[in-house]
């Protein structure tokens, strides 16, 4: 869907004209060099998207545009807006300001240090805060107020936070009253719409019977998106899930290519993974595959002038601090994939993902994959050049635990895609 801005509109972190990227979770608009330092923070930090030249999901895309007007860079901004910040020499970055350091710093500054948002009193018990949070945030959901929602959010309420009372979760409660809007920022902060409450019925069972259909489907195709996005980058289809197709799963253009012993070993490792490590991997190629198909819309809309060259490197996944090193020494390996062997390595998780949703081996149809692999051999070697072992075995090389958190299993359910239907 393509975005026509206003000329009214501005970047959100240096008042720069024409932003031309958005960033989802914050619900922001962007400048091309301030977007080029949100790339570098990693997804964990802010999910970018080309206003123009990226496929919106309509309600996805007007949900940052009512954030945007509505004021949502003043939840990020919000002691800048004191006037003794001024007097004390604090300012946001300027369209003059240099990159590197300045806006930067900013930026870093705002987003993944949050030095200028608003601050709750300190309290002893830290838990209490964030479920005093998260039930202001399950009962603002029922509104159109998106900004109050968001501001929750950003001060640790938790998207995904079960009500012991009411016995549900906030994207129960948007769906319920219908409210789209609050649902897509739900989903984007992780809210899991195969969650069951108390009895059972899961987000997209009450839009159902409240008769927002437009709602149910777009929330099915959330319950997907994972396996959607990764079919769609290798084959530029998606599944039918009307119809109830959720799987599509590819076919390599030289099938021959994938008849090795090591893929076939690569296969069976990847085939005996705890569905805890299996998710870990799988969120980690989707984050790979966002980062590969958000550089080639960048080098695509850009002049490649010193802009491109100098500041929009990201060569590799950013740094998680959240996740182990082991981990985020697997993520930044997928860089180094060469097309035919990412592809493989989507597949094999495609059908995966599938088979343990089903339970049974895979029947279902395929596409060939023509788009890269016709080119391949032109392009890259079929194997590593400095490795002999598959390289997404290591991705998922953490030790696995019994202890999965519930955000854990809220992230299995949106993967494999259960209780949709």
């Amino acid at each position: 869907m393509s975005k026509r801005l206003r000329s009214s509109e501005v970047c959100a972190d240096c008042s720069g004209p024409d932003p031309s990227w958005a960033s989802v979770n914050r619900g922001t608009f962007l400048c091309d060099e301030c977007c080029s330092v949100h790339r570098s923070l990693g997804r964990h930090i802010s999910q970018v998207r080309h206003l123009k030249h990226t496929p919106w999901p309509p309600t996805l895309l007007q949900m940052v545009e009512t954030l945007y007007n509505n004021g949502a860079n003043s939840i990020w901004e919000h002691s800048l807006l004191d006037p003794a910040s001024i007097m004390s020499g604090r300012r946001k970055a300027n369209p003059q300001d240099k990159v590197h350091p300045n806006k930067a710093e900013f930026i870093r500054a705002k987003y993944q240090m949050l030095a200028f948002v608003h601050r709750l009193p300190c309290r002893d018990d830290d838990s209490v805060t964030a479920k005093d949070l998260s039930k202001q945030l399950h009962s603002s959901v029922r509104t159109g107020n998106l900004e109050t929602c968001l501001r929750l959010l950003s001060l640790g309420a938790q998207a995904n936070f079960f009500h012991p009372e009411k016995g549900n979760t906030p994207l129960h409660v948007a769906s319920k009253a219908g409210q789209i809007l609050q649902a897509e920022l739900l989903a984007v902060y992780g809210a899991d719409p195969g969650t069951q409450d108390s009895s059972g019925k899961t987000p997209v069972d009450y839009a159902r019977q409240g008769g927002h259909h437009e709602l149910a489907e777009r929330l099915v195709e959330i319950q997907y998106e994972l396996t959607d996005r990764l079919a769609f980058y290798l084959c530029g289809r998606k599944p039918d899930h009307k119809n109830g197709q959720h799987f599509i799963i590819p076919q390599m253009a030289d099938s021959s290519l994938d008849l090795s012993e090591l893929a076939k070993a690569a296969k069976r490792k990847l085939q005996s993974l705890s569905n805890h490590l299996f998710e870990e991997l799988a969120m980690d190629v989707y984050d790979e595959v966002d980062r590969r198909e958000t550089d080639a819309v960048w080098l695509a809309t850009q002049n490649h002038s010193a802009l491109v060259t100098e500041t929009t490197v990201v060569p590799f996944l950013p740094v998680n601090p959240e996740y182990s090193s082991t981990r985020n020494q697997g993520r930044q390996k997928l860089a180094r994939f060469n097309a035919h062997e990412f592809a493989t390595l989507v597949i094999d998780i495609l059908s995966d993902a599938k088979r343990r949703q089903q339970g049974s081996s895979l029947s279902g149809s395929k596409d060939n994959v023509e788009l890269i692999l016709k080119t391949i051999n032109n392009q890259h070697s079929v194997e590593s050049q400095d490795n002999d072992q598959p390289d997404y075995d290591s991705v998922a090389s953490d030790e696995d635990t019994d202890l999965e958190t519930t955000a854990s299993k809220a992230n299995r359910q949106k993967l494999l895609g259960k209780d949709a239907n």
